[in-house]
């Protein structure tokens, strides 16, 4: 009969064990789905619109079929696409058609360029809602239309980095990427930006998820270097430098894709088209404030500076007499 009895200490010592494994390092089966889902973010204005669209353009050329989606409430993403043409949100053309009776046509919201297929999510009017719950509505419409069905080699996103909470971290947080490209320059913010979606990146490995980050693409470089140095430092490959040059900046703000054979950056974004699609999820390596500031000059972000206290005093100002006290003070004995 005592042979009958289970013997539960390996078994509870497995489980102990297991409690105390970092879930990010255990190795999981490779994904089934062919389509590679890849999220981008970056600093607000950093370029990742300008990215996104010339990337997308150059892997259609290269006969991959590719959907574009604009995650940004700016809707900017599409309209360099489109040559300047605003296309119609997700969000607003819902609402329209909800408000009339109707239901919403893939028709409706997604258009078409050079291979490219591309639709933006848009976000409520200024003052009148969440951005990120806006991104959780616009994805909750595309299941509904069988955004799960779609045929794509590729599913680009373009997401705000400077926030990465709620709808903006929704990739990351949710495992609807494989992987995550990060678009910078060699200035403070657009890296501490970076750094952020690292940190984001690790939490959410930490609690068992998947996104990793394939690297780092630097935009309008400089060659001052400081970018370089914190992919370096953050453990994440640099996936190409677009230098900051004149013609590129014009090209781009009068709406035009260079992303093309045609065009004399074409290789440029074919490098980049290539690079991305190789490039593993790797787990970053996110960098505490003063990681992050060495990266540059000290004489640019004050160090050295030794903290003042601010005393009761200096906050009064002009209040500052002492006042009399209601503390009773006993005679000594």
């Amino acid at each position: 009969m005592k042979d009958d009895v289970p013997n539960l200490k390996d078994f509870d010592q497995r489980l102990r064990d297991e409690a105390h494994e970092d879930l990010a390092d255990i190795a999981r089966e490779e994904p089934t789905s062919k389509t590679q889902i890849i999220a981008i973010y970056g600093k607000g204005g950093i370029g990742k619109s300008f990215t996104l669209a010339n990337l997308s353009h150059m892997m259609a050329e290269q006969g991959k079929r590719v959907l574009l989606i604009g995650c940004d409430p700016k809707s900017d993403t599409t309209s360099l696409l489109f040559g300047g043409k605003a296309c119609p949100t997700i969000i607003e053309t819902s609402t329209r058609k909800t408000l009339a009776g109707e239901q919403v046509q893939i028709g409706d919201v997604c258009f078409k360029r050079g291979g490219v297929f591309a639709m933006e999510l848009g976000g409520p009017e200024v003052g009148r809602g969440c951005g990120g719950r806006g991104i959780i509505h616009g994805f909750e419409l595309l299941e509904k239309l069988g955004f799960h069905d779609w045929d794509f080699d590729y599913v680009l996103l373009d997401f705000l980095g400077d926030v990465v909470c709620g709808g903006f971290g929704l990739p990351i947080a949710r495992d609807m990427a494989q992987k995550v490209i990060l678009v910078a320059s060699n200035d403070l913010q657009s890296l501490y930006v970076a750094n952020n979606v690292c940190s984001a990146v690790e939490y959410f490995r930490k609690l068992g998820g998947n996104v990793g980050v394939a690297g780092l693409v630097v935009n309008k470089d400089d060659q001052s270097g400081e970018a370089q140095a914190f992919a370096e430092a953050a453990g994440v490959p640099v996936l190409a430098a677009i230098p900051q040059d004149d013609d590129l900046r014009r090209k781009s703000a009068n709406y035009q894709i260079v992303g093309t054979s045609k065009s004399q950056w074409g290789s440029l974004f074919a490098g980049l088209a290539d690079a991305v699609s190789l490039a593993p999820p790797v787990r970053p390596k996110p960098l505490d404030q003063d990681g992050l500031l060495a990266l540059f000059d000290g004489a640019e972000t004050g160090a050295g500076f030794t903290l003042v206290p601010a005393t009761d005093a200096d906050m009064r100002g002009k209040n500052a007499a002492p006042k009399a006290s209601l503390e009773v003070i006993y005679d000594e004995a």
